[in-house]
């Protein structure tokens, strides 16, 4: 029997004690998305990841249309971190070089007349994974080091991912937000540059610019989905660690349809649901979860929300849902054997949480409230994000095959 106890929800209005002014989603608007989506299409590497429908499920579900965008195919890195990271590097490099990022392509970056101008450069994160495999190959697109710290449980596939990209990397016993301070202070002492999505006072700078290279993915979608004919989605559901990506996704909608923007759901591990715990204190600050974070769902596993995209999802999202890995098991399991018709997607822990979310609150009784809270409906269209595909193929096989995590 599935633990539905342990999925809790919390609306946006019922978190919020009072309305005050929205926090600007002017750092997502046209004119930057378009310089992003720029950038990231002078990559050789650029192609536009699929945008799946999951036509079948849609009638099994009972709603209108369901959309997984699939960034397993991001750069062939298998995740959709490397966006955020590649366009962070760049707009630190552009600054340093004095120029505009829309006059530097990827390629010229890459030159041995701008390696000669920059000299030698160590970019230093902390990550469970995807982000830092990322910067790795950023780094060593543009002929310049990488440092990478793991926290305490990361996957040594993923380590080793990053080590081929020419990362000197680690894991180290330390927790994710700790590991991101490990990280800080060593760029602090080797004269290193920090990339890091998560934001804290006096940095924030690059994880607005990792947020702003997100951008792309959702830009893409909606582009793909008017592409069938269609406007936009009613409703988001997206997953959250430090808040960067659901922040970027959630700005980017604020700012492109204002009121007129899909109903959005936040979700994320009970082991580490910063987000959702802080919009549960009700005084609209950011509060941390501490400690040891056992979830499958390891790049969600984040205590800290970023002080840059906080201030979005609390103002702008609809619903903060926190829940147990079963959920996110249930995800994969269902959408790597889809019904009859549907395409396969391979989604890793922390890419199919929110199919996993969606599938239950339309199929169990016992969250029939929370379906009615978002108004979700036969004539509802939902975009789901596969943030990342099987990158650790061990868990996935367990999970997957073997049925670890089951959600019955």
């Amino acid at each position: 029997m599935r633990d539905i106890e342990a999925i809790k929800y919390i609306t946006n209005e019922d978190a919020r004690k009072v309305d005050s002014i929205k926090s600007s989603v002017e750092f997502i608007d046209k004119k930057v998305v378009k310089k992003v989506r720029n950038f990231h299409k002078s990559f050789a590497e650029y192609k536009v990841t699929p945008l799946h429908s999951l036509n079948e499920l849609s009638k099994e579900l009972g709603v209108g249309k369901i959309w997984v965008k699939d960034e397993s195919y991001r750069f062939g890195l298998n995740a959709f971190k490397v966006l955020g990271g590649s366009y962070a590097v760049g707009k630190y490099l552009a600054d340093k070089l004095n120029m505009d990022i829309s006059e530097l392509s990827f390629e010229k970056l890459r030159s041995k007349e701008i390696k000669e101008k920059l000299g030698d450069i160590t970019f230093v994160t902390a990550t469970d994974g995807n982000h830092g495999r990322g910067i790795a190959w950023a780094s060593k697109q543009l002929g310049q080091k990488s440092v990478v710290f793991m926290p305490k449980g990361s996957s040594e596939v993923r380590l080793n991912n990053i080590r081929k990209e020419g990362a000197e990397a680690s894991i180290t016993d330390l927790n994710y937000d700790d590991a991101v301070r490990l990280a800080n202070k060593y760029a602090n002492e080797h004269n290193g540059v920090m990339v890091q999505d998560s934001a804290w006072e006096g940095y924030t700078d690059i994880p607005t610019w990792i947020m702003q290279g997100y951008a792309t993915l959702i830009d893409e979608a909606i582009e793909q989905i008017k592409e069938e004919g269609e406007e936009i989605p009613t409703h988001v559901f997206l997953q959250a660690g430090v808040g960067s990506f659901a922040g970027s996704i959630q700005g980017y909608l604020a700012s492109e349809y204002g009121a007129n923007r899909p109903i959005t759901t936040i979700v994320e591990p009970n082991e580490a649901a910063c987000i959702f715990n802080s919009v549960n204190q009700k005084d609209g600050k950011p509060h941390a979860v501490t400690g040891y974070m056992p979830t499958i769902m390891a790049g969600l596993a984040c205590g800290e929300p970023n002080i840059v995209s906080w201030g979005i999802l609390r103002d702008y999202a609809d619903m903060y849902i926190s829940c147990p890995d079963y959920v996110t098991a249930r995800g994969m399991r269902i959408l790597g054997n889809p019904l009859k018709g549907d395409p396969k997607v391979i989604s890793g822990e922390s890419g199919a949480v929110c199919l996993g979310m969606m599938s239950l609150i339309l199929q169990d009784n016992n969250l029939k409230e929370i379906s009615q809270k978002l108004n979700i409906n036969k004539n509802s269209k939902i975009l789901i994000i596969s943030t990342e595909g099987d990158t650790d193929p061990v868990s996935y096989r367990k999970i997957v095959w073997d049925g670890a995590y089951a959600s019955i």
